[in-house]
């Protein structure tokens, strides 16, 4: 890798030149695995990713068996950085959610680099801040909006991550990441459809309207943005471009 600024990952390319020289030689490539785990909860992270491409979720799992996602982290940032800053274990599942890339480092040669670099540890915690707001965002607007505008939202925010119309998804995948049953999604995403928002077949959804599908967003979707733009300079790819 030539630069670390030279990478599709905002974390990377918003560091100083020094703090770049130090992460270079330590980073290296690796591929998303659709479904793949990164690390479970209760684990020791091992390893730090800075994806370039896809998306990975961060999801909580509940004693019934099911998963709901908690946030999703892409070229817009970091999966695994606070064990760099505290050791801890994870305290949620990270599963990727769209396959694609990443650069990776081994979490205990992040750690020594953040102790070694004031301005990398402080990037590192607006990063943490920024995906811990998120988290609460998503847990208010779990508790709180209608399906149809939570599916808004999560469709966005998809799209904003991985700078496309055509979203790779499933409404199975969909319904277990939101919560709900597959036979409530089914029904909303029909709706959606009908609305010339979106078209879906197995497997794919493609926005067809983003205007107005970020208008029929809760207030979350710009909420989340508000939060990563304030902390760590993150703008989404905006409709329409």
């Amino acid at each position: 890798m030539a630069s670390a600024t030279n990478v599709p990952n905002h974390f990377l390319a918003s560091l100083s030149s020094d703090d770049s020289d130090l992460l270079r030689p330590h980073l290296r490539q690796d591929n998303l695995t659709l479904r793949s785990i990164l690390f479970r909860p209760e684990e020791q992270v091992h390893r730090v990713y800075f994806p370039t491409a896809g998306i990975i979720s961060l999801v909580v799992g509940l004693s019934d068996g099911h998963w709901v996602e908690a946030g999703m982290v892409g070229r817009n940032g970091v999966v695994g950085g606070g064990s760099a800053l505290d050791g801890r274990v994870a305290i949620n599942q990270a599963i990727v959610q769209a396959e694609g890339s990443s650069l990776t480092i081994d979490t205990e040669v992040l750690s020594r680099l953040v102790s070694a670099s004031d301005t990398l540890r402080a990037a590192l915690m607006r990063h943490e801040l920024a995906s811990y707001a998120m988290t609460q965002q998503v847990a208010a607007c779990n508790a709180r909006h209608e399906l149809d505008e939570r599916l808004c939202r999560w469709l966005m925010l998809t799209r904003d991550l991985l700078a496309s119309d055509t979203l790779p998804l499933t409404q199975e995948f969909l319904a277990q990441m939101l919560g709900v049953q597959r036979t409530s999604l089914t029904l909303v995403a029909r709706t959606l459809q009908e609305s010339g928002l979106i078209t879906y077949r197995r497997g794919h959804i493609q926005v067809l309207d983003a205007v107005h599908l970020r208008e029929a967003s809760c207030e979350c979707y710009g909420a989340i943005n508000h939060h990563f733009e304030r902390l760590i300079g993150w703008r989404p790819f905006e409709p329409g471009n």
